[in-house]
């Protein structure tokens, strides 16, 4: 029988993080302060995340250590499998080998998990009791409040108003891990407030709920600190885990990729299944594409100008150099929540000027469509985001099926999408329409 998963022994598992920055073509442009304009420094940081956080964020090395209480959350659903998906391969005809990296094996379904944990685990060690964040479609605010159950801390989300409305069980994921869960904007901050009083229908958007949450932590006198879901650094450091076990899954499968997919809002996902196969090729080995897929609705990197932006809607977060649609930019209200960032990863927007990485934008019925014939195939129902990088493999191994070419495909599905059935629902009304 062929074998179809590759399952690493947890002796196997990695026990450090890559950081890309060192191995970077060229210098990756220094985040800026937003008064002074000069790079920020450990002390501009500090009211936001833990020292461990900032020296990841600013000066960490190649490897970097992951704490023993870390990977004994991780052992719960990490390693993750490498999937080879034969009967998608089958029905599309093609002679191409496809391959996808199942993070929503860990409790909260997605891989948002990977950093939530040691972020928390990070803050609890430095004497915090609270943490602040954002969320667009869910994913992240649930893995962050059950890693702060976890560690005994208090989690507060501000939650895209449009997800909190279509994504209820989502809501009360966060809840059930104990976390506090606001619609944004929300009245509860001076940016939120400002929102609504410009629109009291606004849907809301990642930026304002980076706003309001930004604004929260730096005003509690630090007893509250703020954590981040996807686009900095430190964030796609936790990430590599992804693509490290997907390495040594490689080599049991006596296979390697050509081509590398990830759904890409903020870059997190992403970043963590590309960037340690990147490492190889830096290094010398075998080249391969590294393929960014992002929403026709929010292109950053496929329209957005490669400039300095905020972070957040309201210009309270530092200046980092990434493609960005400008801080104003709306999205509409597509149900890839996750993916309605204005903005990219300094470090695959760095990539992507290099050449090193590659992105296209794809619409929401058809990664619906792609998402649908997936799960019929291999039983399991993406998350709208990740559905967005099943589309990509998909066309990409159509077009092997023209070329007779037998290209090695290998995809990240980010979640499943059992808190998105709603969405589903949705796509199958619009198609019966």
């Amino acid at each position: 029988m062929e074998t179809v998963k590759f399952l690493l022994p947890e002796s196997q598992a990695p026990t450090t993080w890559y950081n890309v920055v060192p191995d970077l073509p060229g210098v990756l442009p220094a985040m800026l302060h937003p008064g002074t304009k000069e790079a920020v420094t450990a002390a501009d940081l500090a009211p936001l995340f833990p020292e461990a956080v900032v020296e990841q964020e600013l000066g960490a090395g190649r490897e970097v250590e992951i704490p023993g209480a870390v990977l004994e959350v991780y052992r719960q659903w990490r390693p993750s499998p490498l999937v080879r998906a034969r009967r998608l391969e089958r029905e599309l005809g093609t002679p191409a080998r496809i391959y996808f990296k199942y993070e929503g094996v860990s409790p909260t379904g997605s891989h948002k998990a990977n950093t939530a944990v040691p972020q928390a685990y990070y803050n609890r060690q430095a004497g915090v009791r609270r943490l602040v964040t954002e969320t667009g479609a869910g994913q992240w605010g649930s893995s962050l409040a059950m890693a702060c159950s976890y560690f005994g801390l208090e989690c507060e989300v501000y939650m895209v108003r449009v997800s909190y409305d279509q994504k209820p069980y989502r809501r009360g994921l966060i809840e059930t891990f104990g976390g506090s869960v606001h619609p944004s904007p929300s009245g509860r901050t001076a940016a939120g407030r400002a929102a609504l009083a410009a629109d009291p229908q606004a849907s809301g958007s990642l930026g304002l709920a980076i706003s309001e949450a930004v604004e929260v932590a730096a005003g509690s006198g630090g007893e509250t600190k703020y954590a981040l879901g996807s686009v900095l650094n430190h964030v796609l450091l936790h990430q590599t885990v992804i693509g490290l076990e997907a390495l040594r899954q490689f080599e049991l499968a006596d296979d390697y990729p050509d081509v590398v997919i990830g759904a890409a809002g903020g870059g997190s996902n992403f970043g963590g299944l590309a960037l340690p196969f990147l490492r190889e090729q830096f290094a010398g080995g075998r080249r391969l594409r590294a393929l960014a897929v992002e929403p026709t609705a929010c292109p950053s990197l496929t329209e957005g100008r490669y400039e300095y932006d905020f972070g957040d809607s309201a210009g309270m977060t530092p200046l980092v150099k990434m493609h960005t649609l400008g801080r104003d930019f709306v999205p509409p209200r597509i149900h890839a929540g996750g993916l309605r960032y204005h903005g990219m990863s300094p470090v695959i927007s760095h990539l992507k000027e290099q050449g090193v990485v590659t992105a296209r934008a794809v619409g929401q019925r058809e990664c619906f469509e792609a998402g649908v014939r997936f799960a019929r195939c291999e039983g399991v129902v993406p998350a709208p985001e990740s559905a967005h990088a099943v589309k990509a493999a998909i066309d990409e191994a159509l077009e092997c099926r023209e070329t007779g070419e037998e290209r090695v495909i290998l995809f990240s599905l980010s979640g499943h999408g059992h808190f998105d059935m709603q969405a589903y629902l949705d796509h199958f009304a619009e198609e019966q329409e």
